[in-house]
């Protein structure tokens, strides 16, 4: 009878125990839950572990996690799976700090060890940081406790690093893990694809299929936008092959992701065959399509199928919006931009990070600068692709100075991506600025971005392009990987210093290597050529690119050829060359002609250059300077008068030459006959005392180019306060003797300047590079490597 009793008794509890497991399960309300949690006090499973356990777990899914804390903490022994429940808890709740604390209080307090899910969850959490240091510590206790290369921990580290773009740490955690499964692999070509890391995602997944690792249509899904991207159009019929073979092809997502690849790639009829494939499209593939019309200036096909969606009643996410935005093909649809604008602004979409983003590059890309600025400003939240995008709309309108105002701005809240740095090191590039470029090759080190091709082609461009050729050469060498636009940076540099024989050399390795070139390799040389006076290697360049590569020379070709020839002094050859062009010849060929007329001091076929020049860009004012200072040099000054006088009646102001200079951190930049600098008595004392040691040289004012009929003394006077020879002057005042100077002209710096720089660098035994408008000179002991033909 007393056994009965207890049996009974046991069978009670035991329903009453299930009962509130079953009433926990079905909890929705926190008022729910806590009326729950009253009952299971009353009832005495106040410490029933398992209960207990449910219940921490349900008050976290409710957004309630200090009721969950609080009854953690009130629990006489919580044992390690309640604890990963609350860390795991604190994580989805958005307090990191809370989720680490614990652990530490876990690791300190208790004689509890973490396991894999302890560390799973902690790390999770740590991702919720603004930087890396919790999560590095607790991969540095998960290593010492053995856990470091285990799958689950793993898979979460690679993911954790991949969200600071650590890229090479999450690298070195996926390869140092002794198996790997497919959910591994899947959150390694994700972090990839998501730091823009295309090519090595489509490295890695070929790696995943080769070593027999089975792939999901998640596997394939993500991958496909890396593809795309790269728009290679071989590896995208791989992956559906693939898809094919392993049953995904009806998936939508892999569907979706193959409509995306086929327009990307400029295949539209064939996107919209995979689009008609789907069924019943969601949203997310009509986004597809519509951004795949839209990417390949099909904007009134992607705004009919706008409409049309609208049409169904489906309600549009930010994703449409950004698909929509003509950001590829922006000229001629401001109009549609701002409509765009206005839609988002009333549908409430305007706020969404990607949609300002979007807007805001658009905006940039059609010049208006202020409108994009005013969005920006007004975004509610600023992403890091919000900064990109607005620092990269200053550097490609040229306004690089507010560019990096703006980008040290944003350091205070954001850490680059690889975007970021090879928008600023483009800046730096165009501004010259080689003090701030070195600084961010030392961020770029810091941040591990070195792996990152377009990171280090940026960086070859930019110490190339701020006159540090051999630094650039060197990282160059160093790079493991090299693609058409790697080499094209490089043979660029050496034709912006005048090496033409280098860059042929280079150029002809780069064929070699088997990368095919570009339309902008071969411009590349052509410069190149031009500069160093290779007549019959730039005809053959030209020659090679036409029969043996097929390609179909644009404007600038051609203007580098007659470019080639008339630098030469093969003047008629270059206007043979131009009758015989199979277009057109527009103003960039005519403007070549007219340059080398004024080397050559040609003014029948100046005439001729510039009467072509003035009917084709009538409101270029630099072809009525270039006319005026021919003529001025030929002494013809009633004509040159009157060239200049026309181009005075059409309002037409010529562009002021200035000239920078980098003094440790700050730029300092004079115009011609400048007395604004604080220093403006001692640059003209040091200027003085230079013109009085030139003479004592040998050298001679060169006033031919002087724009104005007046006295040969005065004429010195104005050549002999241009903005270069002040900035040089400056530079000797203020760096330490044998320190190398380093200036930027806007405009091609003029005969007088060359042949005085050339005297001061042999007076001062200074090393002086130059950048111009047209290339790099490098004077030393009064011998220019231009070779005075430029």
């Amino acid at each position: 009878m007393i056994s009965r009793n207890i049996s009974s008794s046991c069978s009670y509890a035991h329903r009453d125990r299930n009962l509130f497991l079953s009433i926990l399960k079905k909890a929705t309300t926190l008022s729910h839950l806590t009326q729950t949690h009253a009952q299971i006090i009353l009832n005495g499973y106040q410490n029933d572990l398992v209960i207990i356990t449910k219940l921490t777990h349900k008050f976290s899914d409710l957004k309630a996690i200090r009721h969950a804390r609080d009854l953690v903490f009130s629990f006489p022994k919580p044992d390690l799976f309640l604890f990963n429940v609350l860390i795991k808890g604190f994580a989805a709740n958005a307090s990191p700090l809370s989720s680490v604390s614990l652990y530490t209080h876990l690791r300190k307090n208790t004689t509890l060890s973490p396991d894999k899910y302890t560390y799973a969850f902690a790390v999770s959490a740590a991702s919720g940081f603004n930087d890396e240091k919790h999560g590095a510590l607790l991969h540095a206790h998960s290593v010492i406790d053995g856990l470091g290369s285990n799958l689950y921990v793993g898979s979460i580290l690679v993911d954790f690093y991949f969200k600071f773009s650590r890229v090479g740490y999450a690298l070195k955690v996926f390869d140092e893990m002794p198996e790997k499964d497919t959910v591994v692999w899947n959150t390694m070509v994700s972090g990839l694809v998501r730091n823009c890391y295309n090519a090595d995602a489509v490295r890695v997944f070929r790696d995943m299929v080769a070593g027999g690792t089975g792939f999901d249509s998640t596997t394939l899904a993500t991958l496909l936008p890396a593809v795309a991207e790269l728009q290679e159009l071989k590896a995208g019929t791989w992956v559906q092959c693939l898809a094919v073979k392993a049953g995904f092809h009806d998936d939508v997502h892999v569907l979706t992701g193959l409509v995306s690849l086929y327009s990307k790639c400029g295949e539209l009829e064939t996107a919209r065959r995979v689009f008609g494939m789907i069924g019943e499209p969601d949203l997310i593939c009509y986004n597809a399509m519509i951004a795949g019309y839209t990417c390949n200036n099909e904007t009134v096909l992607a705004v009919g199928l706008f409409k049309e969606l609208l049409g169904y009643g489906k309600k549009v996410n930010s994703s449409t919006i950004v698909g929509l935005v003509p950001v590829s093909f922006p000229f001629g649809h401001l109009q549609l931009s701002g409509c765009l604008q206005s839609f988002c602004v009333k549908s409430g979409i305007v706020s969404h990070p990607s949609v300002s983003t979007a807007l805001v590059t658009v905006y940039c890309r059609l010049n208006e600068i202020d409108s994009a600025r005013q969005l920006f400003d007004e975004s509610a939240k600023r992403t890091l692709a919000s900064w990109n995008a607005m620092i990269s709309g200053y550097t490609q309108n040229g306004h690089t100075d507010t560019a990096i105002s703006l980008f040290r701005e944003m350091m205070s809240e954001f850490s680059p991506n690889p975007t970021t740095v090879t928008t600023i090191l483009s800046a730096c590039a165009q501004l010259g600025a080689l003090s701030l470029g070195k600084w961010v090759h030392g961020l770029i080190k810091s941040k591990n971005l070195e792996s990152n091709i377009y990171v280090l082609t940026a960086l070859v461009d930019m110490y190339a392009k701020c006159g540090s050729i051999v630094e650039a050469r060197q990282l160059f060498d160093m790079m493991p990987e090299k693609n058409v636009v790697t080499w094209n940076a490089m043979i660029s540099g050496y034709g912006l210093h005048g090496d033409g024989h280098e860059a042929m050399k280079l150029f002809n390795d780069m064929l070699d290597s088997g990368i095919p070139p570009s339309g902008v390799s071969f411009l590349s040389v052509l410069y190149a050529c031009s500069h160093a006076g290779l007549v019959r290697e730039g005809d053959d360049i030209f020659h090679r690119m036409v029969h043996n590569h097929k390609f179909v020379p644009l404007a600038e070709h051609y203007a580098c050829m007659v470019d080639i020839f008339g630098r030469a002094g093969q003047l008629e050859k270059a206007l043979e060359f131009i009758k015989k062009m199979p277009v057109e010849p527009g103003s960039a060929v005519w403007g070549a002609l007219l340059g080398a007329c004024k080397i050559h001091k040609d003014t029948k076929l100046a005439r001729l250059a510039s009467e072509k020049l003035l009917e084709l860009d009538p409101d270029n004012t630099g072809y009525y300077v270039l006319l005026s200072n021919i003529l001025s040099a030929d002494g013809n000054f009633p004509k040159a008068a009157s060239v200049r006088q026309v181009a005075k009646h059409r309002n037409l102001a010529k562009t002021p030459g200035c000239t920078l200079l980098e003094i440790g951190d700050t730029q300092h930049v004079f115009t011609c006959g400048d007395r604004s600098h604080p220093q403006a008595t001692a640059i003209y004392k040091m200027l003085d005392k230079l013109t009085g040691k030139m003479r004592e040289a040998g050298f001679q004012t060169e006033t031919g180019t002087a724009l104005h009929d007046v006295e040969e003394e005065e004429k010195e006077l104005m050549m002999n306060v241009h903005s270069e020879k002040l900035a040089i002057a400056f530079a000797l005042i203020s760096t330490a003797p044998g320190t190398e100077i380093r200036i930027i002209k806007n405009l091609r710096v003029c005969l007088d300047c060359h042949n005085a720089t050339k005297f001061i660098s042999m007076i001062t035994q200074r090393v002086i590079v130059v950048r111009d408008a047209n290339r790099f000179h490098h004077f030393k002991d009064g011998v220019c490597s231009c070779g005075d033909y430029w």
